[in-house]
Formats: C-alpha cells, sequence, structure tokens
C-alpha cells in the first residue's frame, strides 16, 4: 500500500469514528427537541383537577334557646370544605326554616376567604321545637336546632297593693312581666288588663311586651272606698289580680 492509499484508509476511519461518536448526540438533541411538542400533544398533557367542595359543617350556633319570636343570641356559621380538606369560598350556602316558624337573614350568601357564611336566625312565635337546614351544592345539608321558649307566667313587677284617695291615679305606675322557662323574658306578648271592682280605669287596657317581657300601665281608682281590684291576663297566661285601696 503506498502513501496515497495509506491516507485515505486513514480519513475514512477518523470519518467513521466521529459519525459513530455523533449520532448518540444528534438523537439526545431531537429528543430534546421534540419533547415540547410530545407535552402540548392532545393525551400527553397532566391535568388538575380543581378542588371541589365536599362537606359542609356547623362552626357555631346549634342548639340555642331564646324567646320564641325573637332572634337568637349568637349567628349561624356553617363552613365549606374543598376535596383537599380546606376551607372553600365563593360557594353559594341557604338557609331554610323546617319547623316552628321564624326566618334567616340572609336566606342565601357566599362562602368568605375562610369557607364561612354567617346569618342569623330568628325563632317563630309559637312553637318550641325549631330547626332550620344549611345546604351547599353536591354536598350533604346540615339541620341545627333551637328551643323557643314559650310563655309560662304573668307577674306584678311594680305598682300592686298600693293606697290612693279615690278617683286618683296611682302615685306608682303598675309594671307587668311575662317570663317562660327559667324566668326568660318574653317580649313581643299582648297584655290585657280590666277593672273588675272599685270602678276606676287602667291606660293602656292592651300592651305589647318590651325586651324585659314587660308593660307599663296607669291604674286610676274609681270612686269606691276601699278595696278595688283589677285583673291582666296574655293569652293562655293568667289571669293575676291587682288589688289597691281607695281612701
Amino acid at each position: 500500500m503506498d502513501g496515497a492509499d495509506t491516507h485515505q484508509s486513514e480519513r475514512s476511519t477518523l470519518t467513521d469514528q466521529l459519525m459513530r461518536s455523533a449520532r448518540p448526540k444528534t438523537l439526545l438533541a431531537v429528543l430534546f427537541a421534540a419533547i415540547p411538542t410530545l407535552v402540548a400533544f392532545p393525551g400527553c398533557t397532566k391535568t388538575t383537577e380543581a378542588p371541589a367542595a365536599s362537606r359542609l359543617t356547623i362552626v357555631q350556633g346549634h342548639l340555642q334557646q331564646a324567646a320564641a319570636g325573637t332572634l337568637l343570641p349568637t349567628p349561624i356559621v356553617l363552613r365549606v370544605y374543598a376535596t383537599d380538606g380546606s376551607p372553600m369560598a365563593n360557594i353559594p350556602v341557604s338557609f331554610n326554616v323546617l319547623a316552628g316558624g321564624g326566618s334567616v337573614d340572609p336566606a342565601t350568601a357566599k362562602s368568605d376567604a375562610n369557607g364561612e357564611v354567617k346569618a342569623r336566625w330568628t325563632l317563630g312565635p309559637g312553637s318550641q321545637a325549631q330547626s332550620l337546614v344549611g345546604s351547599a351544592p353536591n354536598v350533604e345539608p346540615v339541620m341545627l336546632s333551637a328551643l323557643g321558649i314559650l310563655p309560662a307566667d304573668i307577674s306584678v313587677a311594680q305598682g300592686n297593693n298600693q293606697t290612693a284617695r279615690a278617683n286618683t291615679a296611682l302615685p306608682v305606675q303598675l309594671v307587668l312581666r311575662i317570663t317562660g322557662n327559667n324566668n326568660v323574658p318574653i317580649p313581643g306578648q299582648t297584655v290585657a288588663l280590666s277593672i273588675t271592682s272599685g270602678g276606676g280605669s287602667v291606660s293602656p287596657q292592651s300592651a305589647v311586651t318590651n325586651s324585659l317581657g314587660e308593660v307599663t300601665v296607669r291604674w286610676t281608682l274609681g270612686p269606691q272606698v276601699g278595696l278595688q281590684t283589677a285583673t291582666a291576663t296574655s293569652g293562655t297566661v293568667g289571669p293575676i289580680t291587682l288589688t289597691a285601696i281607695a281612701n
């Protein structure tokens, strides 16, 4: 083999070695270049599902009690949770009264950043057992209960057994009080009064109890000297007798 052939053979061998060493690198370059296309191709992307509402819970306001027909002292608070266990915002929550009458304000609201919805519950006027349900889309509803305290007693808070001249008003106005169990004052109750002996008058003859469960009445005695009486009732509660002495 002469020198020219030797140089030609060396060049061929060197070219083959370079091709072999370059081929893996070229293949890797092609693969890396194709990765964005493969990822973007439909069916090759990994989708992440947004969390969905999974449960609704009671934070506060369950099992309260108040005079029937009045606002419960503590607001109702419900919380919405996502499937990952985190509080979920902007979920509509609705409240519906099931028993006892009454109302909830607001009836519907969206959960805040803490996943919470707040509402005020006013009990119905004539029932002890009262309940409402809170609900949100695609989750189990929750039920809340409350006890409405009904009128149980009528009493004289002040002004009974006074003495005054006939045909004059008693010096101290009468105050009558309506209460329920555990001496809970009952507002919004109508109290009716009437004179039963001695003549005279009461003003007003009918009044509605205030937030303390009380009404205030002025009693003017009649012309009869001696014992004079009046009665007071409130629905099924009473009557009670009030007395005064005219001289």
